[in-house]
């Protein structure tokens, strides 16, 4: 059972503001719950209810109050329970059961599904090394598209995603959701995207998804050792991001007359990822 002070702390994780001031992030439902416990990200508290806990085994979790309610001397007083279940050596995060109307109150969804875990952003430098495809994200806004095209990524076994600073925050409920799972899998850095491309290799290939101009993505030979550039859903890529392209490349509309204006960042990504992966 939750405290109505406890309900409160974790209420205000509905604002973007308090997840960031607090250096968390949500994560909900049973398949990810699951995902992100195997992650090897810190886990700070799981809320769930009793029948998410019967269908899962953790006989050695101790019901417990949240670790996100207590002060830092009484964490250091749990710093000895590990997990071995792994080749990692992981704190188990504390366990807290709670009922489907306390769970319905502090979820971030409009249909709460047994299980709210409450983590502990990492901390990610951004990586400039270059080796296979990267994909670069410049000023992606919405949060579903942002989260597709991490699933992509990780689907096409692309392990690393660069942002610019303006794209959508990557633990944003909805980008979060959408990623079902490759969040926890995919790399994904946020940075000046200028200075990206300034440390890349001279003569390396800088594809960019271009709606105006550009060769059709069909039929070419696309390098594996590149880096494939999306624009925003509706300025595409930026003046600034594009002077460094040297590879334009579009996606053909094969239909005449009353047609779509363009596809959205993440159908435009699919295409273009299917075809690296099937030319590359």
């Amino acid at each position: 059972m939750l405290s109505k002070n406890q309900i409160k702390a974790l209420t205000r994780y509905r604002q973007d503001k308090y997840r960031k001031e607090d250096n968390v992030f949500v994560v909900e439902g049973c398949k990810l719950a699951q995902e992100v416990l195997q992650s090897g990200l810190e886990v700070e508290a799981v809320y769930a209810t009793r029948s998410w806990i019967g269908r899962n085994s953790f006989e050695q979790w101790a019901l417990t109050e949240s670790n996100s309610m207590k002060t830092d001397s009484e964490k250091k007083k749990t710093e000895s329970r590990f997990d071995f279940t792994d080749s990692k050596k992981r704190f188990l995060p504390s366990l807290v059961e709670v009922t489907q109307e306390e769970l319905e109150r502090i979820s971030l969804l409009s249909t709460p599904n047994d299980v709210y875990c409450l983590v502990r952003r990492p901390e990610r430098v951004p990586d400039y090394r270059h080796d296979g495809l990267t994909l670069v994200l410049d000023g992606i806004r919405d949060p579903g598209n942002l989260g597709t095209i991490i699933r992509l990524a990780d689907w096409f076994a692309i392990d690393r995603v660069i942002c610019s600073k303006d794209c959508v925050d990557m633990y944003n409920p909805k980008t979060v959701q959408s990623t079902m799972g490759s969040l926890f899998r995919v790399e994904v850095f946020y940075c000046d995207l200028e200075d990206f491309f300034k440390r890349l290799p001279s003569g390396l290939d800088v594809y960019g998804s271009l709606v105006e101009e550009g060769d059709s993505v069909y039929g070419q030979r696309l390098s594996d050792n590149a880096v494939l550039v999306i624009g925003s859903e509706s300025h595409g890529i930026s003046e600034r991001v594009r002077k460094y392209i040297n590879r334009s490349l579009n996606i053909p509309c094969f239909k005449h007359g009353n047609r779509p204006e363009s596809l959205n960042a993440a159908m435009a990504c699919a295409v273009l990822l299917s075809e690296f992966r099937r030319n590359g």
